[in-house]
């Protein structure tokens, strides 16, 4: 399980440092993908299985799915760590997260995810009053 926030800064090259205690969990090789709500998905090669098996089970004839599976797949990239613990993010993966400077990396149970600094402090300003709301609907009746 991923969990914890950290604050580390991309460079010129777009690598980013990925957390010491989530290295050992990530495995040699790992995917990172766009995610939702303009950040990216980090998911170990255990967690991208159950997700591509999960995908590759909804229908072709389904716009949802056509339009989901070509986002998903399309800006996901194999990875690694060098030796200095950083990624490399591509490209476009850097601009669709809106990654300039300051990351926020977050756990999030299964996968790992990294926002911009801009983008999380939006996200939590636009969800903090909402979260008791979010919370009940998700566990109602338990």
């Amino acid at each position: 399980m991923f969990m914890g926030e950290y604050h580390h800064n991309i460079d010129d090259k777009n690598r980013l440092v990925i957390p010491s205690n989530y290295r050992s969990s990530l495995g040699t090789s790992f995917v990172v993908t766009r995610g939702l709500e303009k950040c990216l998905y980090i998911y170990t090669a255990s967690e991208w299985q159950k997700i591509v098996d999960k995908l590759s089970s909804l229908p072709f004839t389904k716009k949802d799915a056509r339009v989901f599976i070509r986002s998903f797949f399309s800006a996901a990239a194999s990875c690694n760590l060098d030796s200095q613990g950083r990624i490399n993010i591509t490209s476009q993966q850097a601009i669709y997260a809106g990654l300039n400077k300051e990351c926020v990396i977050i756990g999030a149970n299964d996968r790992i995810e990294i926002w911009s600094k801009e983008n999380w402090d939006e996200f939590n300003l636009e969800y903090a009053s909402l979260l008791e709301d979010v919370a009940e609907n998700l566990f109602n009746g338990e």
